[in-house]
C-alpha cells in the first residue's frame, strides 16, 4: 500500500468511525425521549408509562452503564476479531433494543432494550471506531484522529434531537422508536463492513515532530490490562474520569427538561446546541493536547467545568432566559465532549496501543458509573426537591477534587 493510499484509506476509515458515532449518539438525545414518557405519565392514560419520577432516568443511566461495562469485553473483543465484526454486533443490539422499547410502554421493556441491549449495542460500536482510526496515524495526530472520530457521537442530537421532537410529535413515542431501530439496524451494520485495520505490519510515515515528551513518548512500553491496573496512574484517572463524566451527563439528561421552562416546545434547540458544545470540545481538545501537556487541558477543562456547575448552583431558580441557558448549556457540552475526547489520548499514551481497545474499555467503567450514579442522584433529588440546585452543587463540588487529582497527575513522571 502507498503511502498516498495509506494516508486516504485512514481517513476514510476515520469518517466511516465519525458516521457511526452520529448513530450511537442517540443516547445524547435521552432528555427529549424522556419528556414524552413524562408526559404519558402524566397524562394518567391506562396503556402508558407509569414509574414514579425517581425512576424516571434508569432508562438512561442503565443504557450509560451497560455501555460502559460492554466496553470492556468489546474492546477484548475489537483486539481479537477486529472492529468490523464489534461494529456489526453493536448495529444489531441497538436497533433490536430499539424495536424492543417501541412494542410496550413497559418500565421493564424499556430498561432492557433501551437500557441494556441498546448500551450493550453502544459499546460495541464506540469501542471498534476509536482504535480502527489511531491505528492509521502516527502517535503525532493521536488527539486530533481521538477528537473526530468521538465528535460523532457528541454530534449526534444537532439533527437526533429535532427529529425526534418531529417524529414524536408526528407518529408518537413507539413509532419513533421502531423507526430508530430499524434505520440504526441498517446504517450501523451497513458501515461496520469499511472499518478496517491496517495491514498487519503497517507502521506509519508521517514524521512525528514533537518536543512534548508526555504527547510523544521516546520509547512506548505496551501495558496489558494487568500490568495497567498495577498503576496508581489509572485509579487517578478513573476517579477523574467518573466525575467529570458524571457531571456532565448528568446535565445532557435533563437539558429539555430545565430548558422548557423559558423555550417551551422548542427545548430541543437546546439539547442541539449543546451538542455542537460537546462535538466541538471533542475535536479542539484532541487539536490542543496534541500541542500541549494533556494533563494541563484536562486542567483547564475541569477548572471550567466546575465553575459553570456553581454557577449553574446560583441562577438557575431564577428563571434564567433561553439565551443565558443556551450558552450554559453549550459550554457544558464543550466540556464534557473534551473530556471524551482526551481519555482515549490518555490511554494510547500511558499504557500503548496493542490492548488499546480492552484498556480503553476498562477505564470507560469510570463514564458509565458517572454517568449512572450522577443521572440517578440528579433524578432522585429533583423528585424530593422540584430542584437541580442540589445536584448543582454536588457535582460542582466533586470537580473541585478532581482539580486536586489532576495537580498530582501533573506531578507524576513515572508512577506505577
Amino acid at each position: 500500500m502507498s503511502l498516498t493510499d495509506s494516508k486516504n484509506k485512514g481517513w476514510f476509515v476515520t469518517s466511516i468511525g465519525l458516521l457511526i458515532n452520529l448513530a450511537l449518539g442517540i443516547l445524547y438525545a435521552w432528555s427529549v425521549l424522556k419528556e414524552s414518557i413524562l408526559q404519558s405519565i402524566n397524562s394518567g392514560d391506562l396503556s402508558g408509562f407509569k414509574c414514579d419520577m425517581a425512576s424516571l432516568n434508569d432508562p438512561y443511566a442503565v443504557c450509560i452503564l451497560a455501555f460502559a461495562f460492554s466496553m470492556t469485553f468489546a474492546g477484548k473483543l475489537q483486539d481479537k476479531r477486529g472492529p468490523s465484526f464489534t461494529a456489526k454486533i453493536g448495529g444489531l443490539l441497538v436497533g433490536t433494543g430499539f424495536i424492543l422499547s417501541s412494542l410496550s410502554t413497559n418500565y421493564y421493556l424499556w430498561i432492557i432494550g433501551f437500557g441494556i441491549m441498546g448500551g450493550t449495542g453502544i459499546g460495541f460500536g464506540y469501542s471498534a471506531t476509536t482504535p480502527a482510526a489511531l491505528k492509521w496515524f502516527s502517535s503525532a495526530k493521536t488527539g486530533l484522529i481521538a477528537g473526530i472520530v468521538v465528535s460523532g457521537f457528541g454530534l449526534a442530537p444537532v439533527f437526533i434531537a429535532p427529529l425526534a421532537s418531529f417524529l414524536v410529535g408526528g407518529f408518537g413515542l413507539q413509532s419513533t422508536m421502531m423507526i430508530f431501530g430499524i434505520v440504526f439496524l441498517i446504517f450501523i451494520s451497513g458501515l461496520a463492513f469499511f472499518l478496517k485495520n491496517p495491514p498487519i505490519g503497517y507502521i506509519p510515515k508521517e514524521a512525528v515532530k514533537s518536543n512534548n515528551a508526555q504527547n510523544q513518548p521516546k520509547n512506548q512500553v505496551e501495558y496489558d490490562s494487568i500490568a495497567m491496573l498495577k498503576t496508581l496512574r489509572f485509579y487517578l484517572m478513573w476517579v477523574i474520569f467518573f466525575i467529570g463524566s458524571g457531571a456532565g451527563l448528568m446535565v445532557i439528561g435533563s437539558i429539555s427538561g430545565i430548558a422548557k421552562a423559558s423555550m417551551g416546545e422548542s427545548a430541543f434547540i437546546a439539547v442541539a446546541i449543546m451538542a455542537i458544545g460537546n462535538a466541538l470540545g471533542r475535536v479542539v481538545a484532541g487539536v490542543v493536547s496534541d500541542k500541549m501537556a494533556k494533563s494541563s487541558t484536562l486542567f483547564i477543562i475541569l477548572v471550567s467545568q466546575s465553575g459553570l456547575m456553581f454557577l449553574c448552583y446560583f441562577i438557575m431558580d431564577t428563571s434564567p432566559s433561553a439565551s443565558i441557558i443556551v450558552l450554559i448549556a453549550t459550554l457544558i457540552g464543550f466540556n464534557y465532549g473534551a473530556n471524551l475526547s482526551l481519555f482515549p489520548s490518555f490511554t494510547k499514551g500511558f499504557w500503548g496501543m496493542k490492548n488499546f481497545g480492552m484498556n480503553y474499555g476498562i477505564l470507560m467503567s469510570a463514564w458509565g458509573l458517572g454517568g449512572f450514579v450522577f443521572s440517578r442522584l440528579a433524578q432522585s433529588l429533583f423528585a424530593s426537591t422540584g430542584s437541580n440546585n442540589t445536584s448543582f452543587l454536588i457535582a460542582g463540588c466533586c470537580l473541585g477534587l478532581c482539580l486536586y487529582l489532576t495537580v498530582v497527575l501533573l506531578e507524576i513522571k513515572s508512577m506505577n
